[in-house]
C-alpha cells in the first residue's frame, strides 16, 4: 500500500535537517505507534521496518521504548509458565 501525506514545505525542510530519510522515520514512528496499540505484533514490526531478526526488531522497540507495560499479572503468569516447564 502506498501511502502519501503533505507537510509544509517549511516543516518538510526542518525534519529534511534532521532526518535524512524522512519516509524511513515516518514508517518508523507508524511502527512504534502500532505496537504501543496492540495493533501490530513484533513480528509485523519486523517485516514492515525489514529488520533481519527478531533481536534487531526486540532492540529496535526497546530504543523506542515502545514496550508495553509488564504488569504484575503478567509476572505471575510468566512465573506459573516456568514452573510449568522447567525440570524440578
Amino acid at each position: 500500500m502506498l501511502i502519501t501525506i503533505e507537510i509544509p514545505e517549511e516543516i518538510g525542510s526542518q525534519l529534511q535537517q534532521s532526518w535524512e530519510n524522512i519516509p524511513q522515520k515516518l514508517t518508523e514512528a507508524l511502527a512504534v505507534e502500532g505496537y504501543r496499540s496492540g495493533i501490530m505484533t513484533s513480528a509485523q514490526i519486523q517485516q514492515l521496518l525489514k529488520l533481519s531478526s527478531r533481536w534487531e526488531t526486540e532492540q529496535f522497540l526497546k530504543n523506542a521504548q515502545a514496550y508495553l507495560d509488564y504488569t504484575e499479572e503478567d509476572l505471575l503468569e510468566d512465573v506459573q509458565t516456568l514452573r510449568r516447564v522447567l525440570p524440578k
